[in-house]
């Protein structure tokens, strides 16, 4: 049986200090013979209380100069005629074990029915390929930056998201964003970066250094809490208050694009998909009282249920109308969406562009 907890829509005050850690496995489930390493990941400082309308009243109106949606290959139709979205970003191409490109969508699909400013985005996230494909002088290198600049041709702009890279590759990777922005010319060139609410030790995206060299950047004010991680909110209100004031110290109105996420997590109690020692699967046997083990062709097999409570955050029109109107009164000019599909259609009643 699962006992479903779900976030009341209306409760978005944030907790006073940050989601406990979940507790370490038992001894025996700590030698776990096939899980897999993951990046070790911590949570931003503690987030005050905001006071928030009550969900009662009309929600706010706000009003950007840019508003950006994401929309993904074979998805296409979400981006409609209707929407106050001045750019699209087309996801997304990325690079292959060997450092090419592909995946680049044909910008055809959006602009029978867009007219604004559509962009290619190009994804790399692991830290190896990354670190192969930045290297200086490298033939990978070279002819990448040659391929983004000739598929960048059939688009307004060009968004790099490089979401690990190495410290020791920093300046690698800003002589890398200098070879394009000299090649893109008069086109866009945008880039998605983590948020953040001060300068991070483990983390070598400066803000200040990257500014330059861009026209854009998009903050992905998101994943506060992610599926690894203590149940959270996706951007609580005041987490998002501190990436925005910060942004707009560092980084300033004019190039700025706040992203607001239109998705939610769902977090389990407990989670057995794991490998065990032979020691851990006597324990859990006699833990659910498994009486019954069954042999499929010679291997021991059996089944057992247990009670899982899921927590559930996720937005709706309500939090997005209140986060949207808290960046307006902060000084954001332009938003961006991750991404167009995802939302509640009553969000695009609490939104209009700027022209």
């Amino acid at each position: 049986m699962i006992l479903l907890c779900l976030l009341a829509p209306f409760l978005f005050t944030t907790c006073s200090s940050a989601p406990e850690k979940t507790a370490a496995l038992p001894s025996d489930e700590a030698i776990l013979l096939a899980e897999e390493d993951q990046e070790e990941q911590s949570l931003e400082e503690e987030d005050e209380w905001i006071e928030l309308p009550p969900p009662s009243e009309s929600l706010p109106v706000s009003s950007f100069k840019e508003i950006w949606g994401y929309i993904i290959t074979g998805q296409e139709n979400a981006l409609r005629r209707d929407l106050p979205v001045s750019d699209a970003v087309y996801h997304s191409a990325d690079i292959d074990t060997y450092g090419k490109l592909r995946g680049v969508p044909n910008p055809k699909n959006i602009a029978s029915h867009f007219k604004g400013r559509l962009h290619m985005d190009v994804m790399c996230n692991g830290a190896a390929l990354t670190h192969f494909v930045l290297a200086p002088g490298s033939t990978e290198r070279k002819e990448l930056i040659a391929d983004l600049l000739a598929a960048a041709r059939n688009f307004d702009g060009l968004q790099i998201d490089f979401e690990n890279i190495p410290e020791r590759d920093a300046g690698a990777f800003l002589s890398f964003l200098t070879e394009l922005r000299a090649g893109l010319g008069d086109k866009m060139f945008t880039i998605a970066l983590p948020a953040r609410t001060k300068t991070s030790s483990n983390n070598w995206y400066h803000y200040d250094a990257i500014k330059p060299l861009v026209d854009r950047i998009l903050l992905m004010a998101y994943d506060e809490h992610w599926s690894t991680s203590a149940p959270g909110p996706i951007a609580s209100m005041a987490w998002c208050k501190n990436v925005a004031a910060y942004a707009l110290q560092t980084i300033g109105r004019e190039k700025l694009i706040m992203g607001l996420p239109f998705y939610g997590r769902a977090w389990g109690d407990t989670n057995p998909s794991k490998a065990y020692v032979y020691s851990g699967i006597e324990r859990i046997r006699g833990e659910n009282n498994v009486t019954e083990v069954r042999r499929e062709n010679g291997i021991p097999t059996f089944n057992y249920e247990v009670p899982v409570s899921v927590k559930v955050y996720y937005e709706d029109d309500y939090s997005l109308a209140v986060r949207m109107d808290l960046y307006r009164t902060l000084g954001v000019n332009s938003i961006g969406f991750w991404r167009l599909g995802q939302e509640t259609l009553a969000v695009w009643n609490q939104l209009k562009l700027d022209h």
